[in-house]
């Protein structure tokens, strides 16, 4: 892919480490499609560097980022305004210049309701959902599974008392399992998200019986490093619909380049097969 215009508007991601994003590729590939002037690079900022990195942002030339681990939550205490995503979440992800003010939303809900609304029409059909996992993408799945009329989410974390947290945060909507308990509260729920990293490349699978789930329920993963995680593999077997983890990423991208390049991007076919090759490319060099 040639490289983007260096004149036009500027962004980049922010993180540490930040080698392994894959924003630059995801953000590159609509500057070419779209024929737009602008830049997206990485900049790899150490959390002592971070307050000062947002402090002169307004004069580092940029007019927005994304920002990624571990300075989603640093970024919303230190913001000047917040969306009402990053309010329901605690987290930024997405921040951009307003009138001299730095403003953070959290894309994250918009990404992963984006990603099963594409992958598996009508699935926010029902009115029981499960949980796996009490994180910071726990509560972005959390607010939108709540602004789409979930009226009861279980949720089942290792660490109860994490999860009784975010139970009481969220409202009677959300209800804390136990972990002994997660194979047993499938039992009704239209959709299962696992929101932890079990089952990602390197770490251990997902525990967990899928027999309690309705034949009609769908099954999605926010890992995308397998594809299919066994978590998917074992809901295929049964039957089920998934969605990978890998859509929400792409999703999770359009509003920020939206707003800081003026053209709202489409998640195509051909990005996604990018970005797969991409993983398949850094599989290959490991």
């Amino acid at each position: 892919m040639p490289e983007a215009q260096d004149s036009g508007p500027q962004a980049c991601v922010i993180g540490w480490p930040v080698a392994h994003s894959r924003s630059p590729l995801i953000h590159g590939y609509w500057l070419e499609k779209y024929d737009l002037p602008g830049r997206y690079d990485k900049q790899a900022v150490p959390p002592e560097d971070f307050p000062e990195f947002l402090d002169r942002f307004a004069e580092s030339g940029l007019i927005g980022a994304n920002v990624t681990v571990p300075h989603k939550e640093l970024a919303y205490e230190l913001v000047d305004r917040r969306e009402p995503a990053a309010e329901a979440v605690q987290a930024v992800n997405t921040i951009w210049l307003d009138d001299g003010q730095l403003v953070g939303d959290n894309t994250d809900v918009y990404g992963f309701l984006a990603n099963l609304d594409e992958g598996a029409p009508g699935w926010d059909g029902g009115s029981r959902a499960a949980v796996i996992g009490a994180g910071g993408a726990a509560r972005a799945v959390l607010k939108g599974l709540i602004d789409r009329g979930f009226s009861e989410i279980r949720l089942a974390n290792r660490t109860f008392a994490k999860a009784q947290g975010l139970a009481e945060a969220f409202g009677p909507a959300v209800r804390a399992i136990a972990w002994a308990e997660r194979d047993a509260m499938l039992d009704g729920c239209a959709l299962l998200v696992n929101t932890t990293s079990l089952g990602m490349e390197g770490s251990p699978a997902l525990e967990i019986d899928l027999a309690a789930l309705p034949s009609d329920a769908v099954v999605t993963d926010i890992v995308y490093v397998p594809l299919q995680t066994p978590l998917l593999r074992a809901a295929k077997a049964r039957g089920l619909r998934t969605v990978d983890g890998l859509g929400m990423l792409l999703h999770q991208a359009v509003p920020g380049f939206a707003r800081w390049f003026g053209v709202r991007p489409e998640v195509t076919p051909e990005l996604r097969a990018r970005i797969v090759a991409d993983i398949e490319q850094d599989k290959a060099a490991s």
